[in-house]
């Protein structure tokens, strides 16, 4: 990583208009314009991909970056999760979403308590696994796919699958931790 790295770079400036956008999103989701809502979120989720891309290629690696990235992916993906619970009035879903949101932001936490303490624990294939079911299955309920019965059983599905990689990536990070702190 470079030393003298400016906090004001490309990758950084997309990681904030994410930040910007998970109000704009939530907002446009609440006023039923879900089709909009999805193109912001789409849009949002690409820009997560593109700032991590572009921050390795071009070595523009910084604080900033390490600790905005994870909050606006978490703010994105969280937000999307509540709102849908409140759209979904379903219990299973409100479990989905206060269960998920302790992992992600436990990790999260973990990570940064850990960075601070000179590990760096890297994204894990789990984790990042765990970040693309998130995003498959808040597309598919964003979509305003009426009463469809099968729909709705790929959604659960996917809902269960996505649940299950989410904790078992949160146990490979407190693995991984946990083996890192032993003498």
């Amino acid at each position: 990583m470079n030393q003298q790295v400016s906090n004001i770079n490309l990758p950084n400036a997309l990681t904030v208009l994410r930040i910007i956008l998970v109000p704009v999103f939530a907002w446009v989701y609440l006023l039923g314009a879900h089709w909009w809502a999805l193109a912001i979120f789409l849009f949002a989720a690409v820009t997560d991909q593109l700032d991590g891309h572009l921050a390795r290629k071009w070595n523009l690696i910084t604080d900033f970056g390490r600790l905005a990235d994870p909050l606006a992916d978490k703010a994105l993906t969280l937000t999307a999760f509540v709102l849908l619970s409140i759209g979904y009035q379903s219990p299973w879903m409100w479990a989905f979403t206060i269960l998920v949101a302790i992992r992600e932001l436990g990790i999260t936490v973990l990570r940064e308590v850990l960075r601070h303490r000179g590990t760096v624990v890297a994204a894990s294939s789990g984790g990042k696994l765990k970040t693309v079911l998130q995003i498959l299955l808040i597309i598919l309920m964003l979509i305003p796919w009426g009463n469809l019965a099968v729909i709705n059983w790929i959604i659960v599905g996917l809902a269960v699958v996505t649940f299950a990689i989410t904790m078992i990536s949160g146990w490979q990070y407190l693995w991984a931790a946990w083996r890192g702190s032993r003498p």
